[in-house]
């Protein structure tokens, strides 16, 4: 990983685990907030996958983003049906719109990338965004969800974005 992109991955791990000393904080977030984050990233996530399943020949990187669009999408599904149940909306936040902005950046330098320059970002991208946001989702956002319910589906989420996280460090491995 090169510096660069390392520093990149540690930038978007501070940006979400590390507020300002505001009340822009993630741990301030309420369960509406804190659903809003989640779905954005998801999106977020499966924005790239089919960013790599456009650029990248690589089979196991296809595997992969085929995977990520199949389990965000699921995560998303499941998230809204219990947005529906509970008769509530997810809110809008800082957090969501730095995600946002921070992807598009991404997004740009990444499409510019072809071959084994591509593979290997991703890889790296998708390893450091596993970490930064299982991080967040379980120091954070678990421990501060007050809904039973929401709680339970973040646990779950986690336990499967967890599994992505070794899965992106192993393709990561495999590229160096």
């Amino acid at each position: 990983m090169t510096l660069k992109r390392m520093l990149a991955g540690i930038g978007l791990a501070v940006s979400l685990a590390v507020a300002p000393a505001s009340a822009e904080s993630p741990a301030d977030l309420n369960d509406l907030e804190i659903a809003h984050v989640a779905y954005t990233a998801d999106n977020i996530d499966i924005r790239y996958a089919h960013l790599a399943l456009g650029i990248s020949t690589n089979p196991e990187i296809h595997k992969f983003a085929k995977t990520m669009i199949r389990d965000h999408t699921k995560v998303n599904e499941l998230a809204l049906a219990l947005l529906k149940k509970l008769k509530v909306q997810p809110k809008d936040n800082f957090l969501s719109r730095s995600l946002i902005k921070g992807s598009e950046k991404l997004v740009d330098e990444m499409a510019g990338l072809r071959g084994a320059e591509f593979d290997k970002r991703y890889a790296e991208n998708e390893l450091a965004y596993h970490q930064a946001v299982n991080k967040l989702v379980e120091d954070t956002f678990i421990p501060n969800i007050e809904n039973p319910e929401v709680k339970a589906l973040f646990e779950q989420g986690l336990q499967i974005f967890k599994a992505h996280e070794k899965h992106a460090e192993m393709m990561v491995k495999s590229l160096q």
